[in-house]
């Protein structure tokens, strides 16, 4: 498929099956979403040679193409990876289903029985960039709430995606639930991202998940509504009520455990009274190997000075901006500034100055004392996540399979009438 016109054709062909399928997923039973999840888990481990292989070719690709480590890491596949994608596929199965819950009743002094009840939202259209576990976790957790799912994933991991989606089918069809209530899309070309962002007949939202330049596009160019992720510009705040051994645990593992994951700190704001301690967890992240972006009154061997471009970055890599504040309040003008609203962390002993910055700030995620890392909608008992959202409207935070569902209104009487 290379011209336009055959990509309007395939991609009008999958959203009509989409549909299709969703009328059957939205009065499927648990048990057989919860079988298909699990047989596609187990084909996942079965297969893990074959996945293997696939993300080798990718790998390669994205040497080619120049890729940095970072963005190598996201897109890397190892056994133990592997395993973690068909575990994610169990702990989302294990869920408990939230099509049919009955969100609140009451009754009316007319004689009505009111009922909210938890219901698919239909067709999700996924578009995500390099991590190929999001082909399993959109797929999961989709199926889990009901609704059919077209996959459009990232170039960079093209066949590790098609290895990973074909035991996702391999599961439904084992379970007598139709194939194409998770398709991925077969093509790298873009134009079937455009197609997707107008398809209003046949996709009732659109998750983008990847970087500033992929979201923007999404939210600029998206006909069907839209759950917004945008960039993880994860601020840590050090207090000067902040434990010393707990403020360097958890500073080091932001950073460094996964530098390019969305949760990954990418600004340490430092009280002027923690400046020493600031200092030292400076040290220990050039140690590291991280590149440190020092504002003034920080400046240390090994550390870069910081320009106006590093406040609100991203850099998905091993760097770190630093900046003295003179209090609380000050770290707070400054995330407001340049911030994300995906998740920001106080590191403090005093309850007074963590209900302050968690009162006072808005992201998604607000941490004390933890690691961002743990900005995942796993982490959060979720199963897996499709993103965070960073917006204010239906879904936000973690997306998991319950922030997937809308709801309906079930309303009984007895021959009732209005007067």
């Amino acid at each position: 498929m290379k011209d336009h016109a055959d990509i309007s054709a395939l991609m009008a062909d999958i959203g009509a099956r989409a549909r299709a399928a969703s009328a059957d997923l939205a009065v499927a039973s648990a048990e057989r979403k919860h079988a298909a999840l699990i047989g596609a888990a187990e084909y996942i481990w079965q297969d893990r040679a074959a996945i293997a292989a696939a993300n080798a070719r990718d790998l390669d690709h994205g040497r080619e193409r120049g890729l940095g480590s970072a963005m190598m890491d996201r897109l890397a596949l190892d056994e133990e990876r592997i395993r973690g994608i068909a575990d994610s596929l169990r702990a989302v199965a294990e869920q408990r289903d939230p099509v049919g819950e009955v969100m609140a009743e009451w009754d009316r002094p007319t004689g009505l029985h009111i009922r909210r009840v938890r219901t698919p939202l239909g067709v999700i259209g996924v578009i995500y960039e390099s991590r190929p576990n999001v082909t399993a976790d959109a797929g999961a957790l989709c199926l889990k709430a009901g609704n059919a799912v077209i996959l459009r994933g990232g170039s960079e991991s093209f066949h590790s995606s098609a290895a990973i989606h074909a035991c996702l089918v391999r599961g439904l069809t084992a379970a007598n639930l139709p194939a194409d209530a998770i398709q991925l899309v077969p093509t790298r070309d873009r134009a079937a991202v455009s197609e997707m962002l107008a398809m209003t007949d046949h996709i009732d939202v659109i998750v983008p998940r990847g970087g500033k330049g992929l979201v923007g596009l999404v939210q600029r160019e998206a006909r069907v509504p839209v759950f917004a992720h945008l960039e993880g510009i994860v601020h840590i705040y050090l207090d000067a009520a902040a434990d010393p051994d707990k403020a360097l645990r958890v500073v080091l593992n932001a950073k460094t455990r996964r530098p390019g994951i969305c949760g990954a700190a990418e600004c340490l704001l430092i009280h002027r009274d923690a400046a020493d301690l600031g200092a030292d967890i400076l040290r220990a992240l050039i140690e590291a190997g991280v590149t440190v972006h020092a504002g003034p009154g920080l400046d240390m061997p090994g550390a870069v000075p910081a320009t106006e471009d590093d406040w609100g970055r991203e850099y998905l890599d091993m760097d770190i901006a630093a900046r003295l504040v003179d209090d609380l309040d000050g770290a707070l003008a400054h995330i407001r500034a340049h911030g994300s609203g995906h998740t920001d962390c106080i590191l403090t002993e005093d309850d007074m100055a963590a209900e302050r910055f968690m009162s006072r700030l808005d992201s998604a995620i607000l941490m004390r004392n933890a690691s961002t890392q743990f900005a995942d909608g796993g982490e959060f008992g979720m199963g897996a996540e499709i993103g965070i959202a960073t917006g204010k409207l239906h879904a936000r935070g973690p997306v998991g399979a319950e922030q997937l569902t809308s709801f309906k209104y079930v309303v009984t009487g007895d021959g009732t009438v209005r007067a």
